[in-house]
């Protein structure tokens, strides 16, 4: 039983789940969050990620399989695809539920940002379309953090703008270690067209960019604050991480920069007064 409750777990993708789910929490804390409403949004973006890694694992079950990833609790019968989807819509559902508790915006919200990991999970990671699921995955999570705030604020322009840059750069961060996998499996995204056209170095400079691009813009908008200038160097050395590291060190170094921004956007405001 512990052993297939870890399986489940794995499958969820927890790593990436408790980071983004983290970097939400930070942002409302650091702006003045606390309580329930609090405790409620941070469980119920919880939820909400992990449903969505469920749902990518319970989706490509059958192209992991072909690509032979034994990292899969699927792959290896550790755990059902059956068991992964009922974990996956249950997450979903309670994740929705918890976001209707704090109101109808903040479950708008949250629908977008999950509702872009399903679209994703389901096919949409296979086309152009790619890159715009996490530009709806990442894009409104300062204007969730905000809705935990008193009275609900919206973010200002540059919040949202930074946080679509972090996550189109992650998602072409993410997919450098298996370009070759994905060409073999058909999986033919945004970022492994451009990867198919122009090689794996345009796919290292896109992430590069667009990292880079959040910060700079953030940087604009603080007046040019100590702060921001050296986030902007954290930023451009954990860039440069990300375009150079093998593995799943792009990606680790992207949710780095993320966490630069967020801190960038507490000093610069980011909520509407």
């Amino acid at each position: 039983m512990l052993v297939r409750a870890r399986a489940l777990i794995s499958a969820g993708h927890p790593g990436p789940s408790v980071a983004i789910t983290a970097l939400v929490a930070l942002l409302a804390a650091l702006s003045g969050s606390r309580g329930g409403d609090f405790a409620l949004a941070v469980t119920a973006m919880l939820a909400g990620q992990l449903s969505i890694g469920w749902s990518n694992d319970a989706a490509d079950a059958r192209r992991d399989a072909a690509a032979g990833r034994r990292d899969k609790p699927v792959v290896t019968g550790a755990v059902s695809v059956r068991a992964v989807w009922v974990a996956a819509v249950a997450a979903l559902v309670t994740a929705l539920s918890l976001g209707l508790a704090l109101g109808v915006p903040t479950a708008l919200l949250l629908a977008v940002v999950v509702g872009a990991g399903w679209v994703y999970n389901l096919g949409a990671k296979a086309t152009t379309a790619s890159g715009l699921m996490y530009i709806l995955g990442f894009g409104p999570l300062p204007a969730y953090a905000a809705s935990a705030l008193p009275g609900q604020p919206l973010p200002q322009w540059y919040a949202t703008a930074a946080a679509a840059l972090v996550g189109l750069g992650g998602h072409f961060a993410n997919v450098l270690p298996d370009l070759a996998a994905d060409r073999a499996t058909g999986v033919a995204g945004l970022p492994q067209r451009v990867g198919a056209r122009w090689g794996p170095g345009a796919v290292r400079a896109s992430a590069l960019i667009l990292l880079l691009s959040a910060s700079v813009l953030l940087l604009f908008a603080s007046g040019g604050h100590p702060v921001a200038w050296v986030g902007l160097g954290v930023a451009a050395l954990l860039a440069v991480i990300a375009a150079l590291g093998t593995g799943r060190v792009p990606f680790a170094a992207a949710f780095g920069i993320a966490a630069v921004d967020v801190v960038l956007l507490v000093v610069v405001g980011y909520a509407q007064a």
